[in-house]
């Protein structure tokens, strides 16, 4: 397990050099740069204060150059610093990568929760009613987007506060302002309370859509020898379907693992923005808009990296899901 775990570290270091010069090189491609588009804010700024904070940043020099000492820092854990913030881009990531992984997070369990059970519950009571009406609910959410459904929970949340007269659901931010004077416990109640809308909203579609793939998983199982045999032979119905079918099940699933490992960072960006959420998703997207190069190539390849160490994450849990699948060192 440890010499494949090494073998599959030292594989991604190739993907993550190609990934790297792939995106600092669709970042040059873009007209102008960082200072072009600061400028453009105030345009009484003379071109020599532009050429010499140009020369300042190293923008001035050609691109290999300035990938070489991009990745150079890179390497020994420098990630540079912010053009915009003048801050380093490690402390601007440090301050919000825990509010990105608390939301991530907290989308997840509420995700893989809620749609495991409702695709097993489907497919074992094929074209029942509580089939149809899950489908109908997943099909009708799968049509809709996550950041038009956080739009109209927030309106919601506008209604409800304004017709009770108090906060029924805050409408974004993190904490509410009284934060600081709450005890221990309320604290934790505060962050639930304001995790309700981001969490929905982005959940709803996901379940839909690892609902959909649980229970067409399992309904493929079911149908295999293997699970007739277990039938003809007298065992129970439940550990029939818990042991043997959605044991197998799961494994197509496990794969997604990687993708939704990655999401932890980068998967909530326009909801952030919508929500007000002060996390990493919206501080990298407007690092791109604003062509911030040390601080959107960070979260570039941190999501990178989040995706890489997912794959390896989701191989090595379904060894342990399915004996049959070996890893090959």
């Amino acid at each position: 397990m440890l010499r494949y775990v090494l073998k599959r570290i030292l594989q991604m270091l190739p993907k993550l050099i190609l990934i790297s010069i792939i995106t600092f090189g669709i970042s040059k491609l873009a007209p102008g740069d960082f200072i072009t588009m600061k400028m453009q804010n105030n345009p009484t700024v003379s071109r020599e204060a532009i050429e010499r904070e140009r020369t300042r940043l190293g923008l001035d020099q050609p691109v290999p150059v300035q990938y070489l000492k991009w990745a150079k820092n890179f390497v020994t854990g420098d990630l540079g610093m912010s053009y915009d913030y003048h801050e380093k881009v490690t402390a601007l990531i440090a301050q919000r990568i825990p509010n990105t992984l608390l939301l991530g997070i907290a989308v997840f369990l509420f995700t893989w929760l809620i749609a495991l059970p409702l695709g097993i519950m489907a497919a074992v009571r094929q074209y029942s009613w509580r089939d149809k009406a899950t489908s109908s609910v997943t099909f009708f959410f799968l049509g809709v987007p996550d950041f038009l459904l956080a739009i109209l929970l927030l309106l919601g949340a506008a209604v409800l506060n304004m017709r009770f007269g108090t906060i029924v659901l805050p409408i974004g931010g993190i904490t509410s302002a009284t934060f600081s004077e709450m005890s221990f416990l309320q604290k934790l109640w505060d962050y639930i309370w304001h995790l309700i809308i981001p969490v929905v909203a982005v959940g709803i579609g996901s379940i839909a859509i690892l609902q959909r793939r649980m229970r067409g998983n399992l309904l493929d199982v079911l149908g295999e020898e293997y699970v007739r045999t277990a039938r003809a032979k007298g065992l129970p119905e439940n550990r029939v379907i818990y042991k043997h079918a959605v044991r197998n099940a799961l494994n197509p699933i496990i794969t997604l693992l990687g993708f939704e490992f990655a999401a932890l960072l980068s998967g909530v960006a326009i909801i952030e923005s919508i929500v007000s959420w002060p996390g990493l998703g919206q501080l990298i997207l407007d690092a791109v808009l604003k062509q911030d190069v040390n601080l959107a190539m960070a979260g570039v390849m941190m999501g990178t990296i989040m995706l890489l160490i997912g794959n390896l994450i989701a191989d090595i849990l379904l060894v342990v899901s399915d004996p049959r699948i070996k890893l090959e060192a």
